[in-house]
Parts: structure tokens; sequence; C-alpha cells
């Protein structure tokens, strides 16, 4: 099952708190014009706001440059060391490594920096370094592949933030949910459609084709953030903390904030529940079921249909129920889900419990998305999002690393059904902040 709690390209999270009410006499001003337009609440009111239309489209051409990457460096490398495991592990190293060392570190400058010149930046400098790897491979060795990937991953972990911030600034919150919404529409077809396009652009067109498609698509990208409101002017008067400082006061903002600390213990035993079972899908095929592994590619088809049906299942259900409420549903059926999966011994079975799963995960997505933003303020949100996401990939590493000797000493059965047991202690930490319908200003002023 593919966790949605981390990803290494820029997801739009749609949230607006401006920290004072809007001067509704200030004739034609940006809250006034935003907030008249977020009264309907409809597709109509969500696609006139010039923000989400050009996030959507970014991401877009993000999406195709991340699946073209991610698959044509995949094959290649198999093709070019004989499918060693430890050159093709080398790959997810390059890829979430940077989400450990530079996660806290981006979400630092992201709070710093102004976030559009940031996301442009980012997009413009993973195109050249993906021109400089093609430039490599024509004249020295194909091991400079690992590149491309590596620096892109860096480069996501500041622009990813800055997202986020300039989102905080310019969309209203009666968009948000709906505007995540369709976002996972457009993430959980990439899923289907994204394999394919990478299989197909390598395998037709060879490896120097697919890195100019990476790069055209990040260039593309760049110049569509072109489009985005001007970045606010930064406030030079007040004095500047030093690097150090802000990464502490990024831990204590954390620590003093109850919604964002049972957030974070609910990412630990998610990480967990997920590392658990993340190495082990095809095991579920070829053991529990009996069946080539090549079947395994029917799972994640299974999950991407149910992802893009539940897009517009959460359209509906957030327009009514709290974040902290669509997260909790997400994890319950993704607990149902592995139970099922681990119980099930019929093929058509373990495609309806994966189908389920991914029925619920946009609740899972814009729960998450929503609570962050809600519950952080501006000058925080690349520092929170950079202590949350390391601690939920960190927890997944440790299982992963064990799951296949849990696998020696215990049936997959017994392995799945303990992935369900930790989201359900997850849920059980969200109890206390259930009933939670507004974030609490001014966690700041206590740092």
């Amino acid at each position: 099952m593919v966790h949605p709690f981390v990803t290494v390209s820029r997801i739009p999270l749609l949230c607006f708190t401006p920290k004072e009410p809007p001067d509704q006499k200030k004739p034609g001003g940006f809250f006034m014009t935003e907030n008249m337009l977020a009264e309907k609440a409809g597709f109509g009111a969500l696609f006139q706001n010039r923000v989400i239309r050009t996030i959507l489209l970014s991401v877009f051409f993000l999406q195709i440059g991340i699946w073209v990457r991610n698959y044509s460096i995949l094959l290649y490398v198999i093709e070019k060391t004989n499918e060693n495991p430890v050159a093709v592990s080398l790959i997810s190293v390059a890829e979430f490594a940077p989400i450990f060392l530079f996660s806290f570190i981006g979400g630092t400058f992201a709070d710093r920096w102004r976030p559009k010149r940031t996301m442009v930046w980012c997009d413009l400098l993973s195109a050249l370094s993906i021109f400089a790897v093609l430039l490599t491979l024509l004249f020295g060795s194909w091991k400079v592949i690992f590149f491309a990937t590596l620096v892109s991953s860096i480069l996501s972990q500041f622009s990813q933030p800055a997202g986020m911030k300039l989102f905080k600034l310019h969309v209203p919150a009666e968009l948000v949910q709906m505007g995540m919404s369709i976002y996972q529409t457009v993430f959980a077809l990439f899923m289907i459609l994204g394999p394919i396009i990478g299989t197909f652009v390598y395998q037709r067109f060879g490896i120097m084709t697919a890195i100019a498609v990476m790069g055209i698509a990040f260039i593309l990208s760049a110049l569509i953030l072109l489009m985005l409101p001007a970045d606010r002017e930064l406030d030079e008067t007040s004095e500047r903390k030093s690097l150090f400082q802000e990464m502490k006061d990024g831990f204590r903002y954390v620590w003093s904030s109850k919604p964002l600390t049972l957030l974070g213990g609910c990412f630990a035993a998610a990480g967990l529940a997920i590392g658990l079972t993340q190495p082990l899908g095809v095991f579920l095929i070829t053991d529990r079921l009996g069946l080539p592994k090549e079947e395994l590619q029917w799972l994640m088809t299974a999950f991407g249909a149910g992802m893009i049906l539940g897009g517009g299942i959460t359209i509906a259900l957030s327009k009514k129920a709290q974040p902290q409420l669509l997260l909790a549903l997400g994890m319950a059926a993704s607990a149902l889900g592995f139970i099922g999966m681990g119980l099930s011994t019929a093929f058509w079975l373990t495609l309806a419990a994966q189908f389920f799963s991914g029925l619920f995960m946009p609740c899972i997505h814009i729960g998450i998305n929503t609570m962050i933003l809600q519950n952080t303020e501006e000058n925080f949100i690349g520092r929170v999002n950079g202590i949350l996401n390391p601690l939920f990939m960190g927890a997944t590493v440790i299982t992963m690393s064990m799951s296949g000797w849990l696998l020696s000493k215990l049936s997959i059965v017994l392995i799945y059904e303990a992935s369900a047991v930790l989201l359900a202690v997850g849920i059980l930490i969200l109890l206390p902040i259930m009933g939670r319908s507004s974030v609490k200003s001014g966690v700041s002023e206590k740092i």
C-alpha cells in the first residue's frame, strides 16, 4: 500500500487564516474579493481562484516529470546493473534520504524566504540539474543518473513548505477541502497513468529523451508559477533571529501546540504501521495468494481507482466534517483494509480491500494538510512541516527495516493485523482534539 503522509512532490495545501479580519471598507481589497467568491463555495468559485488554478496546472506538469523520472531511472538502473538489488535500492535512498536531512532545514528557510520566488527557483534548479545529468550521460558515467533524483528530492524540501505558506496567505478557507479533493483526483490519476507514461517514454525513446522530458516538465512548472500573485515584501524592521534559534523555536512551537503534538504522535503510529507492510505487498501476492509476482501491479491499480472515486466522495464529506474526523475516518478505513488483505485468500477480495483503502485515502490527505495549516501560524508553517514529515518517515524506516525479519518469524497475516492495530492507536491519539473546531492563535507569543 502506498502511504499518503509524505511525498516528494509539491502538495497544494489549501487554507486561509489571516491574522487580522479583512477590512471590508477597503474597496477592491484582496480578502474581500476572495471571500465574496468563496461564499458560493462551488466549482465555479474554486477555479476562479488564481492560486488554485496556477498550482493545479503546475502540479500537472510536475507529476509528469516525477513519474517519468521514477520509472525511467528505475528501468535504466535495472538494465545497466542486471537487476542489482543494491543499485535499485539506492534509487529509494536518493529519493527519501533528503526528507531526513533537509526537511527541517528546508522548512526553516521556507519560513524566511518569499514563497513564490522559492518555488520558481526550486523548479528551475531541478531542471538545470536534470539537463546537467543529460550532458554527463553523453560524455561520462551512467551512475550520475542518481543525481537527478537526489537534487530534485532535496529541492522539494524547500518548495513544498513554501507552497504551504503561499496557500495560507491567498486561499479562502471555504475552498480548502474542495480544492484538495480536486488535487487528490489529479494525484490518483497519475498513480494509474504515471507508471504507464514513464515506462512508455523510456521503452519507446530511451533514457536521453526521458531525461529531457523531466527537464522540460520542471521548466513548464516554473513558468506557470510565475502567474502566482507577487510575494509580499518582507518585514525588514524586525530583528532577524539566527538560523539555529529559529530551528529551536520551531520545536518549541510544535511542543507548545496540543493539536500539533498529538498529530505528531498520530504520524509516528501511522509510520510504524505503514513501514511494516510497505515491503511485503509482493509476499501477499506470492505467499498468501499463490500468484505470480507480476499480479502486484493490480493492487496499485485498485488503490488508484479507489482514490479517484474517493476524491469525489470526500468533496461531499469535507463540507461538514472536521479535518481530524476525516483523518480518523481515513485511518480507520486503512486499518480495515489491512485486516481484509491479511485475512484474504482470494485475489478479488484482496483487490476489494485495497480499493476500499484507496477510497478513503483522500480523507487522510485532506485531514492532515488542513490540520497542519489550521493549527499553524504563517511564520511557522515550514518548520512544522519539517518536523512532522521526518517523524513519519523515521517511524516508517524503523519498521520497514524490521519487516523482513518479522516475516521470517511471524505469519504475514499477523503482521498485517499488527499494522491495523497501530493505525487504531493513531486514531486514539487524536481523540482529545476530536471536537476541536478551530486553532488557538498566539502560540508563537509563548516562544
